[in-house]
C-alpha cells in the first residue's frame, strides 16, 4: 500500500482531517489523532489498544511492532505498508478509528 491508497481508504471513513504532524502526515477523527504517516519509509503508526497491539504484533511479527519509547507503551504501533498484507492493516485501521472515537 502506498501513501494514495491510504489516503483513499482513510478518506472513506467519516470526518477524517489531514495535518502535518512532525515529519508525518496526520490523520483524525473529530476527537483524536489515529493514524499517522511516514513517507520515507511508507510506515503509518496506529493508536490501538494494548490487546489489538499484541496482536497484531505476533500475527505480523517484523513487520508490526510497537513505537519505540513511551509511545509504544501508550498503544501507538507501526505498520510497514510495503511487507504487510493489506487486508490485515485495513482492520487494524478501522480499528483505530473506531476507538478514536470513544
Amino acid at each position: 500500500m502506498n501513501f494514495e491508497e491510504l489516503k483513499t481508504v482513510v478518506y472513506s471513513l467519516p470526518n477524517v482531517v489531514e495535518k502535518p504532524h512532525f515529519d508525518r502526515v496526520s490523520f483524525s477523527s473529530a476527537k483524536r489523532i489515529f493514524a499517522t504517516y511516514h513517507q520515507p519509509s511508507n510506515s503509518a503508526n496506529l493508536k490501538l489498544s494494548d490487546v489489538d497491539q499484541d496482536v497484531y504484533s505476533v500475527i505480523c511479527k517484523g513487520m508490526v511492532y510497537p513505537v519505540p519509547n513511551k509511545w509504544g507503551i501508550q498503544g501507538w504501533t507501526t505498520f510497514e505498508l510495503t511487507n504487510i498484507p493489506e487486508d490485515i492493516f485495513l482492520e487494524a485501521l478501522n480499528q483505530a478509528y473506531q476507538d478514536s472515537l470513544i
